[in-house]
């Protein structure tokens, strides 16, 4: 399993990976702004949005303090796409192995989709960099600490799907290493404010505190 150490720089400055499905490539910037002035390091555009691999540019030469790679990575081919508009992330809802082969051999992070210890172990094995626990809303925090029992302590495990402000902390306890976050924090179209609103209520409660 290999951590490039700037990733894992990334997650322990904010264990929340903003999944923008939808975004377009105008509001690239600017929603990519207000996440990471709000304190986000890990962004992530699923390749079913409009024109994914544009914004993914956008965002990776405007915010390189910030870890940008894409979501819904289903096919090898994709991964050198992702890499090449400047990419460094892939994460996707399933296990496949050829897909992590690929990120791996063009030194990207690959965080496959997981939802049984089968899978976890056999994407390990491949190469993954960590494990998106998918969909969380599936397998709560006893699942978590049923798996971080048997798994590498180094295995990054990552909920996604669900996950609100609310439900960070029971998970964080059950040895969850971070979270992917999407339509509780984004939603095409949606206002700024909105947005920064959502993102500092989430790193609030990743701090384990409550905002005035």
């Amino acid at each position: 399993m290999t951590v490039p150490a700037t990733f894992d720089a990334a997650l322990a400055a904010c264990p929340l990976v903003a999944i923008l499905r939808g975004l377009t490539p105008a509001e690239a910037v600017t929603v990519g702004e207000v996440l990471v002035d709000a304190g986000f390091r890990i962004l992530e555009v699923p390749l079913n949005s409009p024109d994914p691999l544009a914004s993914i540019s956008a965002l990776a030469h405007a915010f390189p303090q910030a870890w940008v790679g894409a979501g819904t990575v289903l096919q090898r081919g994709d991964v050198g796409s992702v890499q090449a508009a400047g990419g460094r992330l892939v994460v996707a809802p399933n296990f496949d192995a050829e897909v992590v082969q690929e990120a791996r051999d063009l030194d990207l992070v690959a965080l496959p989709g997981v939802a049984t210890p089968t899978e976890a172990f056999a994407a390990l094995e491949a190469g993954a960099s960590g494990l998106k626990l998918f969909p969380a809303e599936m397998m709560g925090p006893p699942v978590v600490k049923a798996l971080r029992a048997v798994l590498p302590r180094e295995a990054l495990l990552l909920p996604v799907g669900g996950i609100t402000p609310a439900s960070l902390a029971p998970y964080r306890a059950a040895g969850a290493d971070g979270f992917g976050i999407g339509s509780a924090l984004y939603q095409p179209g949606m206002a700024l404010d909105q947005l920064r609103e959502r993102a500092l209520d989430f790193i609030a409660a990743c701090a384990g505190t409550i905002r005035a």
